[in-house]
């Protein structure tokens, strides 16, 4: 199972960058870095299947394909912001970490302006029919 394999890289790289932490800071650093997008890309491959599977729904279900393909960048907008997050945090950059995170958040909001309109133009239809 490949989830077995993160966990086990996972572990190896946390004790190795606590290990290197006392001796190169730098090193211990690099370690959870490298590992962690190791793991990131990995996970993200894994992916593709859910990815598909949302887009059908989204067809089979009627919807807008806009509204499949805003719901998939959201969820990888969130994905790699938390992850470059907290690799600024295991840095000591936690500053930098905020800033990344309303990144994220500035860039989800302008991503669902349009759904958003689009939501609102539906309920002000739907009043107006009452």
């Amino acid at each position: 199972m490949v989830l077995f394999g993160w966990m086990a890289l996972a572990v190896t790289a946390a004790f190795c960058a606590v290990a290197l932490k006392k001796y190169t800071p730098e090193t211990s650093v690099a370690i959870a870095v490298a590992a962690g997008t190791i793991l990131l890309l990995s996970i993200l491959s894994q992916t593709m299947p859910v990815v598909r599977t949302l887009q059908e729904m989204t067809v089979n279900i009627g919807l807008d394909p806009q509204m499949g393909a805003v719901l998939v960048k959201t969820i990888g907008i969130c994905f790699l912001c938390q992850f470059t997050a907290e690799a600024c945090r295991d840095a000591g950059q936690s500053a930098l970490a905020s800033k990344v995170e309303l990144a994220a958040k500035i860039t989800v909001l302008i991503l669902a302006l349009p759904l958003m309109e689009k939501l609102l133009h539906m309920i002000a239809g739907l009043m107006n029919h009452v």
